[in-house]
């Protein structure tokens, strides 16, 4: 059997090193855990031992709960387990993400977990790693996803805030609580006060207490008042979208914030006023760029458009094949509902 058969398998509970006995962002309860990042798709409960980056800890143990079994390592910085080198190196997704390197016998693997290449104003930005092989997502792996530079899209978002400002329309943007809700934070800073509900801000909480810097932000309560609210800024979960909490705000002007709005016809699908194409992961070119840097001789890609994107691989003479995974947009979602307590009144 060769060290490139040895080093992981793909089985029922997630990808599996058998040299190491540890899983990577396993899907079902295992002994050891290596977590890339801090997105419930990824960081599951149950586990009886996780790793995890440094920026990760307070994060994981917010959302699994503080008594988990939890060590942490910063970038760069192996660990050997049972013989296999493991390091964490910066993924460009959200605070804390890591893609994850493993070496042994002189072979190396990088799992991406999820990653952006596009740099932004908040997460440490991702870093090519060279491999033998590597693991890819392709969430957006269409070449009709082409994202903004984060200038432009500031831009784009403040101007539509002081528009809403100068119509007498409170700002309402619905963005993940673990990545796009601090993103939105850092493009929006400095135009007014920022409210955030109490998912975000609990969260928030937590990633400052780890001694993170975040943008100042201002609890959204429960019994707000109105004339406080009115053409300020206020940053929320997407499932609290049609909710009475929603609905309570004065004046809202709401906007979806996603990768998916990308595609004009997404806005109309939704009954906001705005879409922001606002992503967390790489479009395209940085899928592309991302595969091409790791000269990586076997390319496996996971959750997204996986057939798509391998076919174009080896379309450029990149070895590369599909790979089923528990992870994706759908799992995220569902698993995010099941993880936060959304308060909707």
């Amino acid at each position: 059997m060769t060290v490139e058969k040895e080093l992981l398998k793909f089985t029922k509970k997630g990808v599996y090193c058998p040299q190491g006995k540890f899983y990577l962002d396993p899907w079902h309860p295992v002994d050891y855990a290596v977590i890339s990042h801090g997105h419930a798709d990824h960081a599951r409960w149950g586990m009886q031992h996780y790793l995890c980056q440094n920026d990760s800890k307070a994060i994981l143990q917010h959302r699994l709960g503080a008594a988990i079994k939890i060590e942490s390592l910063d970038y760069n910085e192996p660990l050997n387990i049972n013989g296999v080198a493991v390091s964490f190196h910066p993924a460009g997704h959200v605070i804390g993400s890591a893609q994850i390197r493993l070496e042994y016998k002189g072979f190396v693997v990088v799992f991406s977990g999820d990653y952006k290449t596009q740099p932004d104003f908040i997460t440490v930005p991702f870093e090519s790693v060279k491999c033998h092989t590597f693991i890819t997502e392709s969430t957006f792996g269409l070449p009709i996803y082409h994202w903004q530079t984060e200038k432009e899209l500031q831009a784009e978002l403040q101007q539509w805030v002081l528009n809403n400002q100068a119509n007498n329309r409170t700002s309402v943007l619905l963005g993940y609580s673990l990545g796009k809700a601090q993103r939105l934070m850092s493009l929006l800073e400095g135009v007014d006060t920022m409210y955030v509900h109490r998912a975000i801000h609990n969260l928030n909480e937590a990633i400052i207490n780890s001694g993170i810097k975040l943008p100042k932000t201002t609890l959204l309560s429960n019994d707000f008042d109105k004339k406080e609210l009115q053409n300020k800024i206020i940053i929320m979960p997407p499932g609290l979208l049609g909710s009475r909490l929603l609905k309570r705000l004065p004046n809202a002007a709401t906007a979806i914030c996603s990768g998916w709005m990308q595609i004009r016809g997404n806005k109309r699908w939704q009954a906001v006023d705005a879409g922001f194409t606002v992503s967390d992961h790489a479009d395209w070119n940085g899928l592309i760029a991302a595969v091409k840097s790791s000269d990586a001789e076997q390319v496996c890609v996971t959750h997204g458009s996986q057939a798509i994107f391998s076919k174009y691989l080896n379309e450029i003479g990149i070895k590369a094949n599909e790979l089923k995974t528990e992870y994706g947009e759908e799992a995220m979602v569902k698993a995010e509902k099941e993880s936060e307590t959304v308060i909707d009144s």
